[in-house]
């Protein structure tokens, strides 16, 4: 009886087309086949893959404002010529703005019409003493006052921009005084200055302000020039260093800027203010308080595809 049951079972497999043994492997491998579809699935929807999915949709804007997604805290878009604000992000947050402050050096510095091949030198009165940064310009450095105009323009250069203020007329006090007069006389309410390099937190201003200083500054053929250079050699202490620009963009060739300033101290962050052309109309671009190593450069050319895209996608006369 037991082996015709067993014959019975076996014909019962035969006729299913497996085998006791292929049925219960076949059993086991299934749950496998399931846990393997399940990572499969999981994997094409990871939370990071998605979130940078995301991100990377809102940085294509298409001449939306709302679409235009930026990193730095406070911004300012204009139109320099119609003075149109295309963009602003906190335009009247008043905050430290670090060497953007040498913008409005440079300006003081010019009004004064001073002699630009004078020699000024370094000395123990330029060193840092607040933040404790490094500079190649060294204790008795000789240079022309044009040199140190170009080196605390282009290459942001503390020690430079200290004794441009410090051989004015009157002293250091006096540029001061001077510095804020000059903001009072564009009309920039929310900027004070307590010093010429910007290393202090005390010199603050707003987007609204730093848009109107930009345009000014842009006045100074000097200042766009030595803003916008790339590099340069200077003869430092007998010995010949290349210096470069702060803000990397200059030398883009996708890029056509007429004046640059960076900025960065702790509590500023990183800052950014430009005119640049796009689509054949100069804009403004201020950036202040970009906490990311690359966070104002990625910024400026979110807006600059930005606003180019908007103004193809306006349509055409007639």
């Amino acid at each position: 009886m037991k082996k015709a049951l067993m014959v019975v079972i076996a014909a019962t497999l035969v006729g299913i087309g497996a085998t006791p043994v292929e049925a219960a492997s076949t059993a086991k491998k299934k749950p496998v086949a399931t846990k393997k579809k399940a990572q499969r699935v999981a994997a094409q929807f990871k939370p990071g893959k998605l979130a940078r999915t995301k991100a990377s949709r809102q940085v294509e804007p298409k001449g939306d404002p709302g679409q235009l997604a930026l990193n730095s805290s406070a911004v300012m878009v204009q139109d320099q010529t119609t003075g149109a604000i295309l963009f602003q992000k906190n335009p009247d947050a008043v905050l430290p703005i670090a060497s953007i402050t040498k913008l409005m050096t440079a300006m003081v510095v010019l009004d004064a019409k001073p002699d630009l091949a004078e020699v000024l030198a370094i000395g123990d009165e330029d060193v840092d003493t607040l933040k404790g940064t490094r500079s190649r310009l060294k204790i008795g450095t000789l240079l022309a006052r044009e040199e140190m105009l170009r080196l605390a323009l282009m290459s942001s250069e503390n020690r430079a921009a200290s004794a441009l203020s410090r051989h004015y007329p009157g002293g250091r006090e006096a540029f001061v005084a001077a510095m804020n007069q000059k903001a009072q006389s564009l009309g920039l309410s929310d900027t004070r200055f307590q010093d010429a390099t910007g290393l202090t937190a005390a010199n603050v201003s707003s987007p609204r302000d730093l848009a109107k200083l930009v345009d000014a500054a842009h006045h100074y053929p000097l200042i766009r020039e030595f803003s916008t250079t790339s590099d340069g050699e200077f003869i430092i202490a007998g010995r010949q260093q290349q210096f470069r620009n702060t803000n990397t963009l200059v030398k883009s060739p996708t890029w056509d800027i007429g004046l640059s300033k960076t900025g960065y101290i702790n509590e500023a962050g990183k800052c950014l203010v430009m005119q640049a052309w796009f689509n054949n109309k100069p804009i403004i671009i201020v950036l202040l308080d970009s906490w990311g190593k690359l966070t104002r450069i990625g910024d400026a050319n979110r807006i600059k595809r930005w606003v180019e895209s908007a103004s193809l996608a306006r349509p055409s006369a007639g």
